[in-house]
């Protein structure tokens, strides 16, 4: 595709993209959407917005008011944000959260790229969840929603491991009611030692190793890896969390969450722009993210 000038030039005919949350200052998300416009041509502009506590409807409304293309939605906005939708697609309905906004005839659509981006990435490493055996650790926001995930598209079994685990029995109640079968069983984190004998793909869903509190895992004793063939941590800071290293140590693949911040950011630029994103395009995000993580020793 025929690139826009390198220089962002902003004219009459830009278009604004945006992230709602609380805090946005760290937010990767503008390298992620100004950079795929560039790289496809369009006439875009993308730039996070912080907004306070109990003004998120009048954030939204403005963005409406002012012709805002499209929006993401972070923390801690991802459930309340539903309230002010006109629509929500039924993945983004089923699990609770959504992540991007869309603009339609008659208002905001509301979408999660978090989960089908995070497919988008498994399916990249070679990982399915289909038939698999999966222990996900952590049972808050992002937990809940990859169980409801976990369980949609086909996973044979989910051990909910979490540090509350009256939460995880909460989210395992409603999953298993939501899709019909009981495919998810709650514990809390000591209970991995209950587990059936099989190989696991863990997924790691807490902030457990989130930088700059890196010398941790949600579970340190080794046996625990030794019961993995993969282990995804959702965490991208640091790019090899002690997690990971783990996994790495007990013969397990390791992935980071890197990969899904990206394939989010894909999904999203998408949805806004009817426009599909090539590999290589997303290949090139993935290094220009990587190298500025390297950069800033993150």
């Amino acid at each position: 595709m025929k690139e826009t000038d390198p220089t962002g030039r902003i004219d009459g005919k830009t278009r604004l993209l945006g992230l709602i949350g609380n805090p946005v200052e760290h937010t990767l998300s503008p390298d992620i959407h100004n950079t795929l416009a560039r790289l496809c041509g369009l006439n875009l502009v993308y730039v996070p917005f912080p907004v306070e506590s109990g003004k998120l409807g009048d954030a939204v409304r403005g963005a409406w008011a002012l012709q805002v293309l499209g929006l993401n939605i972070t923390v801690p906005y991802k459930q309340e944000v539903t309230a002010f939708l006109h629509s929500q697609d039924p993945l983004a309905a089923a699990v609770g959260s959504v992540n991007t906004l869309v603009r339609e005839a008659d208002g905001y659509k509301g979408y999660n790229t978090d989960m089908s981006g995070l497919l988008r990435a498994m399916a990249e490493d070679g990982v399915s969840l289909e038939k698999e055996n999966v222990i996900l650790l952590g049972a808050g926001g992002v937990g809940r929603a990859i169980a409801f995930l976990c369980a949609m598209k086909g996973a044979a079994h989910v051990w909910l491991l979490n540090r509350n685990e009256k939460r995880a029995q909460e989210v395992a109640l409603e999953v298993n009611r939501t899709v019909g079968r009981n495919c998810v069983t709650a514990g809390n984190l000591e209970q991995w030692r209950e587990l059936p004998k099989g190989s696991y793909l863990a997924i790691q869903a807490t902030s457990v190793g989130l930088y700059p509190d890196v010398t941790r895992a949600v579970i340190e004793d080794s046996a625990f890896y030794g019961l993995l063939h993969t282990g995804y941590d959702l965490i991208y800071r640091p790019g090899r969390t002690r997690f990971m290293a783990l996994c790495e140590q007990a013969g397990a693949r390791a992935f980071n969450g890197l990969r899904m911040l990206v394939y989010q950011g894909v999904e999203a630029f998408e949805l806004w722009n009817r426009t599909a994103v090539t590999r290589e395009q997303a290949g090139q995000i993935y290094r220009m993210l990587s190298e500025k993580l390297t950069e800033n020793g993150k």
